[in-house]
């Protein structure tokens, strides 16, 4: 049966109490909002330390207890009013917030919806004062005994809108929200101390004056210590007066959410899409899409370049300049990842039946990563073989032009005896099995199944994905060549004629920007015909299939998810061509072959990780060893 609206009636002002019950829907969604209001209140006030009390999941009681400034007695009926604040004055002062709080209404917010009681003493008077709050009675300012600071009763949330109480999750539930705040809480502030009860059990209890990474171990868990990488820029590198400090999990921490996502602008924790964006960026790569990654990001910007008031419940925030702080963010973590020698390490859970990743919340499927190594780099002299084949995969599989740090192998050595031998009388190149050998690891290097490669370093046994790290080589060459330019192009002798759908053919257009930069012609010759004019040199030279590759493309761009003049769309076309190009498991590679793969390991960026986010190699370390064959 439809609703049917009743007639309008006269417009009044509505009664107080329900003024601020409305409020409370938007700052009080739960108990949980209850105790982020009232700690950061007591963040405000200049606390060393917290405690947060809380009984049935913060549903019959919060107390939060600090020892700030304090509130004058004159001041206390103020602030249980609605738009009663300390911390505004205009609103000039709204353009350049430096509180958690600001808006007045979280005490009277509160107070109508449950039974209230404030007790505050600031440090120039003896004694304490209290007052009461229950829906519209209010009991008048009385004197009470209590220490220098403020506490924040709060019992029995929602007694009087029944409707509100029972959409609220079960104690447990609600209780492990509470806990979370008051976790992101502190992760912003390690110099105050936070002490979290729950039904009289001490469930959290971090000390005042912490280091900023002893804070986020604290609360994160120790045990991920040496999975994180510390992101740092004072401002220097962004250049733009940022601010960033923070903890990059490695690829391995990545998470089927956002949630082990910790973002803070000026302490405050924040869900914005230009900084997510910028984290998602920065891991291109290194974690298969639909994955996300774990990062504890805490940005400083001048209060008067962010707008934090946007959001109810102040969780979004709004940039002057977005720019400035996605460049400062992807960058920050860029270098932290590029330092970094992301291999993941098999754990001692390997080879164990009814193993399972760590049970911390940043918990990858890789178990632990290595301590950091070297970055990237770019590529080296190659030398030349007599044999047809291995010149072949050698142009097949150089990439770069720009300086980097030396390869593992010195093949410029190499190069000049060849040169030597060649000019000496009687002399003559060595056979490419000689010339393939490096210098001192040519016997520590085998081929597995045609599929895997198999070397040693520094830490121990690596094992090596031979597609997917020839993905990533193949993958940086084109990233690099388009970044100057559009992709070279093959005209073909005779047009490769692929079948499309109307849909595909509709999209042909929207593909246009795209297939230019790539060097892909594509025209249409009938109502289910596409004509392939033109194909990428790069794939062209390796025998990849025009149809396939182009049938590919032509149901990838009906997708909904794929925006044909993105960034995002054009890299994941370059992987794909990556992928076509790239030396197959079940290929035979010669011995220098093998050392030019290798060699790629250390040249290009990124070479933990192939375009998809999959690891090329994993590393089996010296000590798992030891410990799997009873020596340790």
């Amino acid at each position: 049966m439809p609703v049917v609206a009743a007639a309008p009636s006269r417009i009044r002002l509505l009664d107080p109490l329900v003024v601020n019950q409305i409020a409370a829907g938007e700052v009080v969604e739960r108990p949980s909002s209850v105790v982020k209001e009232l700690v950061e209140n007591a963040i405000d006030a200049g606390a060393a330390r917290i405690v947060v009390e809380m009984e049935r999941g913060g549903i019959e009681l919060v107390r939060v207890t600090d020892d700030g400034a304090g509130i004058e007695p004159d001041d206390l009926q103020l602030a249980i009013a609605q738009h009663a604040t300390s911390k505004i004055r205009s609103s000039h002062d709204l353009e350049r917030v430096a509180t958690m709080g600001f808006r007045g209404e979280a005490l009277a917010s509160i107070a109508s919806v449950s039974r209230l009681t404030l007790r505050s003493r600031t440090r120039a008077h003896g004694g304490a004062v209290a007052i009461s709050v229950e829906g519209t009675h209010t009991e008048g300012v009385h004197p009470e005994s209590g220490p220098p600071g403020t506490q924040v009763t709060v019992r029995n949330l929602f007694f009087n809108t029944p409707a509100r109480r029972k959409f609220l999750r079960t104690e447990a539930t609600e209780g492990g929200r509470c806990a979370a705040v008051v976790e992101e809480i502190a992760l912003a502030f390690p110099a105050v101390g936070f002490e979290f009860r729950s039904d009289g059990r001490l469930t959290l209890d971090l000390p005042p004056n912490q280091d900023p990474r002893a804070r986020a171990l604290s609360v994160l868990g120790k045990e991920l210590e040496p999975e994180l990488l510390e992101v740092s820029d004072d401002g220097t590198a962004s250049g733009a007066g940022v601010t960033l400090w923070g903890l990059a999990g490695r690829p391995s921490l990545a998470r089927a959410t956002t949630q082990a996502q910790h973002i803070y602008v000026n302490g405050r924790a924040v869900r914005d899409k230009t900084i997510q964006h910028a984290v998602k960026e920065a891991y291109r790569g290194l974690i298969e899409p639909g994955r996300h990654p774990a990062v504890l990001l805490m940005i400083d910007i001048d209060p008067a370049s962010v707008d934090v008031n946007v959001h109810p419940a102040k969780a979004e925030v709004r940039f002057r300049d977005p720019g400035v702080i996605h460049s400062a963010v992807l960058h920050g973590l860029r270098r932290a990842l590029t330092r970094a020698d992301l291999t993941p390490s098999v754990s001692g859970s390997w080879g164990t039946s009814g193993s399972s990743p760590t049970a911390s919340p940043w918990a990858g499927e890789w178990g632990r990563a290595v301590l950091p190594g070297s970055g990237g780099g770019a590529s080296s002299d190659l030398p030349r073989g007599k044999s047809a084949s291995d010149r072949a995969f050698i142009d097949r599989v150089q990439t770069g032009d720009s300086p980097g740090p030396p390869s593992r192998f010195d093949y410029q050595a190499v190069r000049q005896a060849l040169d030597a031998a060649a000019s000496a009388p009687g002399g003559a190149p060595p056979e490419p099995g000689e010339l393939a050998q490096p210098p001192r690891r040519a016997d520590r290097i085998i081929q597995v199944h045609n599929s895997y490669v198999v070397t040693e370093d520094e830490e121990g046994m690596v094992i090596i994905d031979q597609h997917a790290l020839h993905e990533r080589a193949m993958f940086e060459k084109l990233l690099s060549r388009i970044a100057s330019g559009d992709l070279e192009s093959q005209r073909l002798l005779a047009p490769v004629v692929v079948r499309a759908t109307a849909r595909q053919l509709e999209r042909l257009q929207d593909l246009a920007p795209v297939s230019k930069r790539i060097g892909l012609v594509l025209e249409p010759i009938g109502p289910s015909e596409v004509a392939v004019q033109a194909f990428p040199t790069f794939l062209f030279d390796r025998g990849v299939s025009e149809g396939a590759f182009v049938e590919w493309l032509l149901d990838r761009a009906c997708e909904e998810s794929f925006v044909p003049n993105s960034e995002e769309a054009l890299h994941e076309v370059l992987d794909m061509m990556a992928c076509k190009a790239a030396i197959k498991a079940g290929h035979a590679l010669g011995e220098q072959e093998l050392a030019e793969l290798l060699s790629m390991r250390d040249r290009i960026e990124r070479s933990s990780n192939c375009p998809h986010g999959r690891p090329t190699s994993i590393r089996l370390s010296i000590r798992e060893l030891d410990r799997r064959f009873g020596r340790s």
